[in-house]
């Protein structure tokens, strides 16, 4: 007996609501995730991202098998979350204040999230694409606001140029030792206009 169009309909319509349930599912997980690993690192335990998120740690674990999964899940959801920032930092701010509270949300991404940056440097396989996923997202989004802010800093300083300086800056960074990493990033970013301002003294 062939199915009716109204009975394939209601089954299209069963099916997106299924799925548009388990995103809303994955996404309350991976929110509750970011903000406990935030606040106690990537290896607390699973009870207390179900006990954020208000279920059970079996669906935690049905939906993340694995450690790793939830928290490369979180890790594109933080790397998403700076690059989308990029175009809306710019419509805020002026172009070089644009590029500067960009590059702080940047260091809290890198340095703040505890142990994101570690499970980026660790080595495990879970985690091999997740260097290329940070710079493809990233590199773009910061390439974007250097251009704009390109009158104000100087004109020999490319987007990958300041992509690895940051990063260098960053490396030996942890969380107990922010400040002077982001007191050195101040310098760099501050030394970028200074800099344009005076070879743009001498040429006049």
């Amino acid at each position: 007996m062939s199915k009716s169009s109204s009975d394939i309909a209601e089954q299209a319509a069963t099916a997106r609501n299924l799925r548009a349930d388990a995103q809303r599912n994955h996404d309350l997980l991976v929110d509750a995730a970011a903000v406990v690993f935030a606040t106690s690192g990537v290896d607390a335990p699973m009870k207390s991202v179900a006990d954020q998120a208000g279920v059970g740690v079996g669906t935690v674990y049905r939906r993340f098998p694995r450690r790793s999964d939830l928290i490369v899940a979180v890790f594109h959801r933080e790397v998403d979350a700076c690059a989308d920032a990029a175009p809306l930092l710019a419509m805020q701010y002026e172009p070089f204040e644009a590029l500067t509270h960009w590059i702080e949300r940047l260091l809290d991404l890198i340095v703040t999230k505890r142990g994101l940056a570690a499970a980026l440097h660790s080595g495990e396989p879970a985690y091999t694409s997740l260097r290329d996923d940070f710079e493809v997202r990233l590199v773009p989004a910061l390439q974007g606001l250097v251009e704009g802010a390109r009158t104000e800093i100087r004109a020999d300083i490319t987007a990958a140029e300041l992509w690895n300086a940051l990063a260098r800056l960053c490396a030996p960074a942890t969380v107990d030792d922010f400040e002077p990493t982001r007191r050195m990033v101040d310098v760099l970013i501050n030394g970028l206009r200074v800099e344009s301002r005076r070879l743009s003294d001498t040429r006049d």
